[in-house]
């Protein structure tokens, strides 16, 4: 059973932090793309950002850049996504998702997917 659970939402204010983790189990996620996708109710998710399992290679999106990191650890089946300079247009619910496509960041791309964090920035 695959299985990918998100934490580490919750309610913060504009220019404050989170951060999130994402624990991968069931199986081997090497080779994997792991990936942070963000979603209101009936809005498609959007692309937050991505990093390779092995963690040498990770892209942002260009409205987070600089204000976000994504980082792995492989030890601990872990993916974290550092979220600094929050503002209130973040504000959404977070969700972790892994993907055997080469460098996609299409959500249609994702294969398995956690529950998602709600993530809320008050001004």
């Amino acid at each position: 059973q695959v299985q990918l659970v998100e934490s580490g939402g919750g309610l913060v204010q504009a220019g404050g932090s989170l951060r999130l983790s994402c624990a991968a189990s069931g199986r081997t996620f090497r080779g994997y793309l792991m990936g942070w996708f963000r979603g209101t109710p009936g809005k498609e998710r959007d692309f937050v950002a991505h990093i390779g399992w092995s963690g040498v290679a990770s892209r942002v999106a260009d409205s987070v850049k600089g204000r976000f990191t994504i980082s792995a650890d492989n030890a601990k089946n872990t993916v974290i996504l550092q979220m600094n300079n929050l503002e209130p247009e973040d504000t959404a619910v977070y969700y972790c998702a892994a993907s055997r496509s080469a460098w996609s960041n299409r959500a249609v791309d994702f294969t398995f997917w956690g529950q998602g964090t709600q993530v809320t920035v008050s001004s």
